[in-house]
């Protein structure tokens, strides 16, 4: 019997509607979130100390598939010496709003006579 892989298969670099480099990864195995996380490397303490109630700071490590994301639970050493990530806050602003759909036009019958 073989074991699941650990993660979903590592992060990949993406660009951001923003235009910075994110990394991108489903995290978890059973309700994997979805991370995107700014590229930039950060030391343990650098990225707690930017860590918020609704953004999280991730371990990053380098596996022979590429960076891969890694949860920071209860047994996370304080002094890790892995590369840190933070979520991303995207700066970029709203995308333009959809332009309301044309309605049909109506038929050229009168009102409740059908057209064949």
């Amino acid at each position: 019997m073989t074991r699941p892989p650990g993660s979903s298969g590592g992060a990949r670099r993406v660009r951001c509607r923003c235009g910075r480099t994110v990394l991108r990864q489903l995290v978890g195995q059973r309700a994997a979130l979805d991370v995107t996380a700014d590229a930039d490397e950060l030391t343990a303490a650098a990225a707690a100390a930017l860590r918020e109630p609704n953004r999280l700071d991730w371990c990053l490590r380098t596996t022979k598939a590429g960076p891969d994301l890694r949860w920071l639970d209860g047994t996370h050493r304080a002094d890790c010496p892995h590369p840190h990530v933070i979520d991303h806050q995207c700066k970029a602003t709203a995308a333009p709003a959809a332009r309301p759909r044309t309605t049909r036009k109506a038929p050229p019958v009168p009102a409740g006579q059908l057209t064949l």
